[in-house]
């Protein structure tokens, strides 16, 4: 492909389109006056040859030569006259003739052709003017490959054919003169040629200059090179884009100074945002953001996403915006387990142009994860404290009431009143207790005190404390712990408080003559696992995904009756969260439930992994 690269170029294929016009030009011409020339040539030689033969039909049929009656007839002095009349003719080196009598055996022919006299001449063109026909001519090539044109004369005698005249004339001179002049003409054409190549070159490059310097200044222009110019040569219409071009350069530079100034006043304020902003394109997909769009959604390259891929939403919302219309709503980004849960509110505003309408749109984040915690946390508060609050203190009302309404004068029933008075206040006060155990957790100001702990030790301490209760329902609680498991490095308070509370609910939720197995072992990952199974009622499957949500019950009444405040299972999942664990609860109804502790092991005084 080098090879054609200069014909790339204007200069080049404007030379290359005049020589071929030229050179189109003058083929047909050629052709036509060649053509034309060598037609003329071969008729001027058919003519010539036909008149010869034609002369020597007509001498030979007036005379002697046409009043013999046979070759018997003819004497030796007829014969000598018919020979030298023939040589005499046809004295060319280049044409030969022949005389042939009315059965077309050979009389007399040309000095070079001497050895046919006798012979009987059989070609076509001797027949048929034996049989009278004047008009008989063809070319053909002879042995020796020479074309030569051959003509077939009658002779007449009156109304009779007494002979025939067959004349072979070469046509060599005549294809040789045609040669000649087709190597001249191509030699005119070459010279042509050239000197159509020399002023092409010469006048094309009046045309080519200019533009080189046009194509120079454009490159300048795109490497940002404002300060050349082009030169205007004249008023032709390349001097008119020159002077154009020039314009247009001082207008771009005027107005990227102009682009870069406001860019740089947008950059600015864009990264000084508290806000994270997202400009999009006509198809939603991300071509400017600011430093902090980039850290609320946690992602160092963002331009080419859409704006549904970096804010995992719908593309219904976008695809809505880039219509025209306006949007706001809340999101929250996907997070690893040891990630604070994020919510940003993200409004969409169309970007509209004049003359073409919507061609993209503008994603505004801010970060509201503070506000909404705070909101939530009311709302749940308020809910919730309101709901477990209310009946003890109703309870508690109505007690005081009848207290004070008489039935303190009767001491059975007012000890009575106030056992269940006191009992009321008690559950109040450790529902307060867990509130604030829970609002440490919440505020990150639980410390754990870790400390070495004798794992078999822990647990049958757990159902030490609990042996009345066990023993009042006849339930058999058994400790088993994996060989090889002796102390690990934990909040021995906090470890109990879980499964003080796990038990508990054991218990609480098995019926008399059930089972409780408390087992520790070593997980797949080389966590310590503390599994607390029951035989008892079971869970429902539809409360499962709740049961650790803050005063959820699944049997409202019978928790409340049991002194349960629904924040058990809550301030357990906190504290094993605080070691760095995971607690899972799987449960069947009817056949039991397993609550399994995932902690982290943790060499002492070492950090969780």
């Amino acid at each position: 492909m080098k090879l054609f690269r200069p014909f790339r170029t204007i200069q080049a294929k404007l030379i290359v389109m005049v020589l071929l016009l030229i050179l189109i030009a003058v083929q047909l011409i050629g052709v036509y006056f060649i053509s034309t020339m060598k037609k003329s040539l071969i008729d001027s030689f058919t003519v010539s040859v036909n008149g010869q033969a034609q002369l020597l039909s007509g001498l030979l049929g007036t005379s002697d030569f046409g009043r013999q009656d046979g070759a018997d007839n003819r004497t030796e002095d007829m014969n000598a006259s018919l020979k030298q009349l023939v040589s005499n003719m046809f004295s060319n080196s280049g044409t030969d003739a022949q005389v042939l009598d009315a059965t077309g055996r050979v009389l007399s022919t040309s000095e070079s052709q001497q050895s046919y006299v006798g012979r009987k001449n059989t070609s076509l063109l001797v027949s048929r003017a034996l049989q009278g026909v004047s008009d008989n001519a063809e070319e053909i090539i002879d042995e020796g490959n020479v074309r030569k044109k051959v003509i077939a004369k009658p002779i007449m005698n009156g109304e009779k054919v007494v002979g025939a005249v067959y004349v072979a004339a070469s046509m060599t001179e005549l294809y040789q003169t045609v040669e000649r002049v087709n190597r001249i003409f191509v030699s005119g054409m070459l010279i042509a040629l050239g000197l159509t190549a020399v002023l092409g070159i010469l006048l094309s490059g009046t045309i080519t200059s200019p533009i080189k310097a046009l194509t120079l200044q454009v490159t300048a222009v795109a490497d940002g090179r404002f300060d050349q110019r082009v030169p205007v040569l004249g008023n032709d219409e390349i001097g008119q884009l020159s002077s154009a071009f020039n314009d247009m350069t001082d207008r771009l530079s005027e107005a990227l100074s102009i682009n870069e100034e406001e860019n740089e006043k947008l950059s600015s304020i864009l990264s000084n945002m508290n806000d994270g902003v997202l400009a999009t394109d006509e198809i939603g997909r991300v071509i400017v953001a600011n430093r902090r769009a980039r850290a609320m959604l946690g992602r160092e390259q963002i331009e080419g996403l859409t704006v549904s891929e970096c804010l995992h939403i719908d593309k219904a919302s976008i695809s809505s915006t880039l219509e025209g219309k306006e949007s706001t709503f809340l999101i929250q980004p996907e997070i690893s387990d040891d990630e604070e849960e994020l919510v940003f509110r993200v409004a969409l505003t169309p970007i509209r142009r004049r003359d073409k309408g919507v061609v993209g749109a503008i994603a505004v984040l801010h970060d509201v994860t503070e506000a909404e915690k705070l909101e939530s946390s009311r709302r749940e508060f308020v809910a919730n404290v309101s709901h477990e609050l209310r009946t003890p203190l109703t309870t508690i009302k109505s007690y005081t009431e009848a207290l004070d309404d008489g039935a303190l004068e009767e001491p059975p029933l007012a000890e009575r009143f106030v056992g269940v008075i006191r009992s009321e206040t008690e559950r109040m006060i450790r529902l307060v207790n867990d509130l604030l155990h829970l609002s440490r957790f919440d505020s990150r100001q639980a410390q754990l005190r870790r400390q070495m702990t004798d794992v078999e030790e822990m647990m049958e301490d757990v159902v030490d404390r609990f042996s009345l209760q066990l023993r009042q329902k006849a339930i058999t609680a058994k400790v088993d712990v994996e060989e090889g498991i002796s102390q690990v490095w934990v909040d021995r308070d906090g470890i109990d408080q879980v499964l003080d509370n796990v038990v508990s609910n054991a218990i609480k939720y098995t019926l008399d003559g059930g089972s409780i197995y408390l087992t520790a072992g070593t997980g797949e990952d080389g966590q310590l696992s503390l599994a607390v199974r029951d035989t008892g009622i079971g869970i429902p499957k539809k409360d499962l995904a709740h049961i650790f949500d803050r005063f959820y019950r699944v049997d409202k009444a019978r928790s409340r009756n049991m002194g349960g405040t629904g924040l058990g299972l809550s301030i357990a999942r906190e504290i094993v969260r605080a070691h760095g664990g995971t607690i899972l609860l799987e449960s069947e109804p009817g056949v039991g439930t397993t609550v399994t502790v995932h902690l982290p092991t943790v060499r002492e005084g070492g950090e969780q992994p």
